[in-house]
């Protein structure tokens, strides 16, 4: 079960929760073209005993504004994960298919966070301005604890780094 989940999701960065993995967190980043783009999200995932007959649970764990999440839970209100999800489906299509399409098409009519769905509507300009600005405040890199490895270039590392950055690859499985 883990090689399987391991192999399928070897684009993402998967981190397991108590060496099972039934429940596992994956990194996320916010698709392009859109006011989430730069933001990176840890999102929890779950699988429940029936898995893949039934549905993962996913929530956000840093906070992001949105219709469809709940703003303090992270809960992610997924009609197509929750409703019409299928054992044809696999978790890489809740990561490429349905968290960016749930964030570059928010539905407004049925929120878990009113506040974002009402200010959608009213106000789309302020809605936008809103949604960067939490990117900004808790989607960075190191808010989900990952190492930002295009702001480091070879030209900062002295010889001391060169042996302490070899102890970080050790352990570390190939992609």
């Amino acid at each position: 079960m883990d090689q399987v989940i391991t192999r399928m999701m070897s684009d993402y960065k998967v981190e397991t929760i108590n060496d099972g993995m039934q429940e596992f967190f994956v990194e996320f980043h916010g698709p392009k073209d859109s006011p989430y783009q730069g933001g990176v999200w840890k999102v929890r995932v779950e699988l429940p005993d029936a898995y893949p007959y039934k549905s993962p649970s996913i929530g956000f764990v840093n906070k992001i504004f949105h219709p469809n999440v709940d703003e303090v839970s992270g809960s992610v209100c997924l009609d197509v994960i929750n409703q019409t999800w299928s054992p044809m489906f696999d978790l890489v299509n809740v990561f490429e298919v349905f968290l960016p399409q749930l964030l570059l098409y928010p539905n407004a009519s049925d929120p878990l966070n009113g506040d974002a769905a009402a200010l959608m509507i009213r106000d789309h300009a302020t809605y936008e301005q809103r949604v960067k600005e939490y990117c900004e405040k808790y989607a960075k890199p190191e808010d989900v604890g990952a190492a930002q490895e295009e702001s480091s270039s070879d030209d900062e590392l002295s010889e001391d780094d060169y042996a302490s950055s070899d102890d970080a690859i050790v352990g570390q499985p190939d992609p």
